[in-house]
């Protein structure tokens, strides 16, 4: 008599071979391939989201994922739809940043206050800038536009610029009773770089460009972007920001890149601007596997290869690919080096989506050829917006108020001072500038090699 699991074998093994059989196929020179594969992946990625459900609130992702990343997950489907055209998740989209935007338009619910810091709050940003760059249908006129909710960030974030100890720069945490208060991150300082850069390209506005210039100054002076332009993670206030984690991350590199991709579309091909984007991609090398076989390839180079990674460095990549996407962009002179590291990237990432109930989840570990069987929101993103970003040649780019952008801004926006789009946004002051002299003397001293454990 034959036994129930070996009646059953034959079964089982003619599943396996036609899941294998159905693993996504990738073909990056194939427009209609390459937007098929992101609809699966974006399909798998929303599998993740419950804010849409009953009782649940909308643009939170469940446990374990934090508030930011929910932000940063509605900005991979804004860029899901900017690059395929498909408006299947163009509803929750706009529910969930209504939502999380709050009355004043600002992303700051109360329901964060104790998790929200100064990244947090920009990555729902990054979100509506995203929207504003892709003419993503605008909000109902009753409420605040994609556009003015960036600038109601930035202003808030400009009001934050710290000049009590190390010469300026935002301090990671907006309130003091939160951990991490005096630690002065990369992320944080990038963030508010990029979406100064970010607005001064949209809006033309010399003065969000002055606070881009000032932002990078300052970080390049105490050292979060060092000399050979690797992006260290943060430093301390208390001790005056004159040592240093020497941690990279992925999203550090590419906040930085991004940011100065703008910086350098908007000053009309600086020179200053194309020597800092070539320093960065060069600084990118970290970054890449020098593998035969998987040369070029993206990965987290702090915990990959180590297993370390967590929830939230599971998504770093997305947001590196996502950007460099939009540099090859906005400064095409970076065009044939980023698409060396975005195509072997992409179809690595592929190969590894063969997960889950659908056979196309994807992990994490694009470098090593094998599936690594993890599942998750930033893995999903990453792979997603690696492949995304290939399709870059379809789509013109991030627009502007002068190219077809139509988000109507508001400079007064977080400061309870209503302007129209002609407005100025808060201008630097004196004690703003009065940083420079602290600045050279810190790097006149030098920096300290010190890793701290990492807070986040």
């Amino acid at each position: 008599m034959w036994s129930p699991i070996l009646l059953c074998l034959p079964l089982c093994l003619v599943g396996f071979f036609c899941r294998s059989v159905q693993a996504i196929k990738l073909n990056i020179d194939d427009t209609d391939n390459t937007k098929q594969v992101a609809s699966k992946l974006a399909w798998d990625l929303v599998s993740f989201y419950t804010g849409n459900n009953t009782g649940d609130v909308p643009g939170n992702l469940p446990s374990p994922y934090y508030w930011w990343e929910a932000g940063a997950f509605f900005g991979t489907l804004v860029n899901y739809w900017s690059y395929t055209g498909d408006t299947a998740y163009n509803n929750i989209i706009t529910q969930a940043l209504l939502h999380q935007a709050g009355s004043e338009g600002d992303f700051m619910p109360t329901n964060q206050t104790r998790t929200e810091g100064n990244d947090d709050q920009a990555f729902c940003a990054f979100t509506a800038m995203r929207a504003a760059e892709s003419n993503f249908t605008n909000p109902p006129d009753d409420k605040p536009s994609w556009l003015a909710m960036v600038q109601a960030v930035f202003n808030q974030q400009a009001a934050r610029w710290n000049n009590e100890q190390c010469g300026g720069g935002l301090k990671w945490q907006i309130y003091s009773f939160n951990g991490g208060y005096n630690y002065r991150n990369a992320i944080s300082n990038g963030c508010f770089f990029n979406m100064a850069a970010r607005l001064a390209r949209y809006t033309n506005n010399e003065t969000y460009a002055e606070w881009a210039e000032k932002a990078w100054d300052w970080s390049r002076g105490v050292g979060l972007v060092g000399p050979e332009y690797h992006v260290f993670d943060g430093t301390s206030d208390t001790n005056n920001c004159s040592d240093l984690n020497h941690i990279e991350w992925t999203y550090n590199n590419g906040v930085f890149l991004h940011g100065a991709a703008h910086m350098w579309n908007y000053t009309n091909g600086g020179l200053r601007w194309k020597a800092r984007i070539e320093g960065l991609l060069k600084g990118q090398q970290v970054f890449l596997s020098t593998n035969d076989s998987s040369r070029n390839v993206l990965y987290e180079s702090a915990c990959e290869l180590a297993g370390t990674c967590q929830t939230d460095q599971f998504s770093f990549k997305a947001y590196l690919a996502r950007w460099m996407g939009d540099t090859a962009k906005l400064a095409p002179f970076t065009y044939d080096s980023i698409m060396t590291r975005l195509r072997p990237s992409a179809e690595a990432a592929a190969a590894q989506c063969v997960g889950g109930k659908t056979g196309s989840y994807c992990g994490m570990q694009w470098t090593t050829g094998t599936y690594d069987g993890t599942t998750g929101v930033g893995q999903q993103m990453s792979a997603l917006e690696v492949i995304l970003a290939n399709l870059l040649e379809t789509t013109r780019g991030p627009l502007t108020g002068e190219t077809g952008g139509t988000s109507k801004g508001n400079s007064g926006a977080g400061t309870g001072k209503d302007a129209d789009a002609k407005g100025k946004p808060k201008a630097i002051t004196t004690a703003d500038r009065a940083g420079a002299a602290i600045l050279t003397g810190l790097s006149a001293l030098g920096i300290l090699g010190v890793t701290y454990i990492m807070i986040s």
